[in-house]
């Protein structure tokens, strides 16, 4: 047998770089939700991908930005916490964006970290390509990056290169998680994840970051199908009523899209009941930090 070798991967950069997009690519299936929002992952998420006789663990991290709230402190301290042990740390950039100063000050910022760097420059299809160069070049020059790759995380452009690269780079030792394992996220945080990703698809600028989804009951069915209940949380009645939509339309099709990507993730029925409650103040409650799986900071 092939001498297996693992290691970790800490995926960082500052929100909307393409993160978790990339994450879902080299594992080959979605392990972390994506929308157009910036600041969607909240927490530290694993994806597990597999490239001949290595297991690469990547760590997609929160987006790091200057915090304004308890959550943002806590999403920001979950970001830098995911770097902690990793083999490698990739600084995922969104090359069409440009190097606006938080691309610049995480640069400086893992410059002097013992740990080898990889510099991502992704979305490189929408990108200026006369710039690509230039910001490659500007990075280079702010930290010791040992390789740099030009990808697109939704194209797949760039992929495969990159892959054999960490793949290469990881170090020997057994794998961690079985083979068919892609993510270290149980499914009762998974389905949470989903259904707030579907808040963020279908309501987009409408609904505020004031919103959080708490899995209050999760069970298997004899039938071999999941019972779900969950209950979103917004801090005002007006927020309330967005959710719902007219008649309840709006929650009606975000459980059904929600459903549908659970079912098919899970690979059986899934039985989802949503019900939305007014909470003012939810984002300085310490339960709902530990059900988002978040470190409380004061």
């Amino acid at each position: 047998m092939t001498d297996q070798t693992c290691g970790l991967v800490a995926v960082l950069g500052a929100p909307n770089a393409g993160k978790s997009t990339l994450v879902n690519a080299l594992v080959g299936q979605k392990v972390a939700i994506v929308s157009p929002k910036a600041q969607t992952t909240r927490t530290r998420l694993m994806g597990v991908a597999i490239e001949g006789a290595a297991q690469i663990l990547l760590v997609d991290t929160p987006g790091i930005f200057e915090p304004k709230r308890r959550l943002d402190r806590a999403m920001v301290q979950a970001a830098w916490g995911g770097t902690e042990g990793a083999d490698i740390l990739a600084l995922v950039v969104d090359a069409k964006g440009g190097l606006k100063d938080k691309v610049t000050e995480i640069a400086e910022a893992i410059a002097t970290r013992p740990e080898p760097k990889y510099l991502v420059l992704n979305k490189v299809d929408l990108a200026d390509k006369a710039k690509l160069l230039l910001h490659a070049e500007r990075l280079n020059g702010l930290a010791p990056f040992a390789e740099t790759f030009f990808v697109s995380a939704t194209t797949g452009d760039g992929l495969p290169e990159l892959k054999t690269h960490l793949a290469k780079a990881m170090p020997a030792g057994p794998w961690h998680y079985p083979e068919d394992q892609v993510s270290d996220a149980t499914e009762r945080a998974l389905a949470a994840e989903v259904t707030r990703e579907q808040l963020y698809l279908q309501l987009h600028a409408e609904l505020p970051y004031a919103s959080a989804v708490e899995t209050e009951q999760y069970k298997e069915r004899e039938d071999g199908s999941v019972e779900i209940h969950q209950q979103i949380l917004v801090e005002r009645p007006t927020q309330r009523a967005i959710v719902l939509g007219k008649g309840g339309t709006r929650i009606k099709e975000i459980g059904a899209r929600a459903r549908a990507e659970l079912s098919g993730i899970m690979g059986r029925p899934v039985h989802l009941y949503l019900h939305v409650k007014v909470r003012p103040g939810w984002d300085d409650e310490r339960e709902v930090y530990r059900d988002m799986g978040l470190d409380w900071v004061d």
